[in-house]
């Protein structure tokens, strides 16, 4: 690979407010609530703006421009954090503006220590690492604002790749114009636009009709009420879908009763007894004999809340239309929680979920963008209920078939869905891990050699007493 003349050359402030700037714009361009595809490339942009900030003169200097742009992207996208947190919501968006700013500067000490060439081929690794661990592995995961979520639709390449590796390959194409010439960078960035797509396969078992119904903390005494309503709006529905937290406890007599009414089943979202005065946050399954046939609590609760215990294992449903797995709201956020239900076979995925109306709508907007990337990267359809919006039905290849609005109280959904034969893993799932590790060796590394590079303060001291004084000069 021959070396740009820029990569050795400093960034001044006025230089890296462009490309902050040009990163914040491509961020919020590529997270526009479209479908339209060349909108959502803009998030190359991004990354490419972003790898050039590590030729800032200094380390803390990119660190500090990374920690900029970092925070103009999530902040104004994360409103909804002060809306629930109230003033803690500036916090927040540091810390998600943190991981932004560590990549910048590690890169930049990368940068200094390996040169062009071979930070190029770290950075990838890099952009993988940081993201996987800030997503799914340390306390304050969160996987929301990532790169891979701006690839929506059948043609991305999701499958293949997956969402974290969908990232890799943005940092590469920003690594190669850090390391490469102009044209080749951008031969670069073609090849990386032709996604390998593959279709999947469907079963041919029949299809499964599943309706939801919209509601935000009911009474008790509305849900029937509901229920009713749906049913005859849609009559040869197998399964009805209320959202999170539907309920405040167990299922009651009442909705047992009008499953063996209506010979159909119900997914509801209660609360589960544990010790302790405690609860699990619950997806129960009402069957058509009015007995509780599966319940699935939620694997991780949300910090800062009063959520519930981590449910203590994860299964699936084998219902009369094939292995349905189920994720709790915000689980259906973190891969590692998917994994295990495609592991066992699950062929869709119903997701009962609490989105609150006081929110916000760009709150409801930034969570339905997860189930179309789900669903295409595992090729699992998956059915989402949310209590005041935005409700979906997707097709295993990540499109949405049916919708719900935000703010639609008693607003319904229904579909009718062919589950594949299996779901699959991504490529990134078994490569994530290898970059997190990558990524703490390189970061250990570097910070021992620049504890070696740092003089002994006393020989120093002991070494200039020594020295003859230099005379001065005329």
């Amino acid at each position: 690979m021959s070396e740009i003349r820029s990569a050795a050359v400093p960034l001044t402030w006025p230089k890296a407010a462009l490309f902050i700037g040009g990163a914040v714009i491509c961020f919020h361009a590529a997270y526009w609530p479209t479908n339209f595809w060349p909108i959502q490339l803009a998030i190359f942009g991004y990354v490419i703006c972003l790898v050039q900030l590590a030729r800032m003169p200094t380390t803390r200097k990119a660190y500090y421009a990374g920690l900029i742009t970092g925070v103009l992207c999530v902040a104004p996208q994360l409103t909804c954090f002060w809306k629930i947190f109230g003033p803690a919501a500036i916090v927040l968006w540091y810390i998600l503006g943190f991981w932004i700013a560590t990549f910048t500067a590690m890169t930049s000490a990368s940068l200094r220590r390996f040169g062009p060439v071979a930070t190029a081929i770290l950075i990838p690794l890099l952009w993988m690492g940081l993201e996987y661990f800030r997503s799914e592995l340390y306390y304050l995961k969160f996987s929301w604002m990532n790169v891979g979520y701006a690839f929506l639709g059948d043609s991305s390449g999701l499958h293949f790749f997956g969402m974290y590796g969908l990232g890799f390959l943005t940092a590469l194409v920003g690594a190669s114009f850090l390391a490469l010439r102009w044209y080749q960078a951008t031969i670069i960035t073609i090849c990386t636009l032709i996604l390998p797509s593959t279709t999947g396969s469907l079963g041919r078992q029949n299809p499964v009709n599943i309706a939801g119904v919209q509601m935000e903390f009911p009474a008790i005494a509305d849900i029937r009420p509901a229920l009713d309503s749906v049913i005859k709006q849609y009559t040869n529905a197998d399964i009805f879908v209320l959202s999170e937290y539907t309920l405040d406890g167990p299922v009651p007599d009442s909705l047992k009763k009008w499953c063996r009414e209506h010979q159909r089943y119900l997914v509801i979202g209660g609360k589960d007894p544990a010790p302790d005065n405690n609860f699990y946050d619950t997806a129960f399954v009402v069957g058509t004999n009015g007995d509780i046939v599966f319940r699935q609590g939620k694997s991780v609760p949300i910090q800062f809340f009063k959520d519930g215990l981590p449910a203590p294992k994860q299964d699936v449903w084998d219902s009369p239309w094939g292995k349905i797995g189920f994720c709790v709201c915000y689980d259906l956020s973190y891969t590692r929680v998917i994994d295990g239900l495609v592991r066992k076979g699950a062929q869709l995925i119903i997701v009962p979920t609490m989105d609150v109306v006081d929110w916000g709508e760009r709150q409801h907007e930034l969570h339905a963008m997860v189930a179309p990337v789900r669903a295409a990267e595992y090729r699992i359809p998956i059915f989402r209920v949310a209590s005041s919006g935005i409700s979906q039905a997707v097709n295993f290849r990540g499109r949405v078939l049916a919708t719900a609005p935000f703010a639609g109280e008693g607003k319904t959904l229904f579909a009718s869905i062919q589950l594949p034969d299996k779901g699959s893993l991504p490529m990134d799932r078994y490569l994530a891990p290898i970059a997190v590790a990558v990524t703490g060796i390189v970061l250990l590394w570097l910070n021992v050699g620049k504890l070696r590079k740092k003089p002994n303060t006393a020989t120093a001291n002991k070494e200039s007493e020594n020295k003859p004084e230099a005379s001065a000069v005329p």
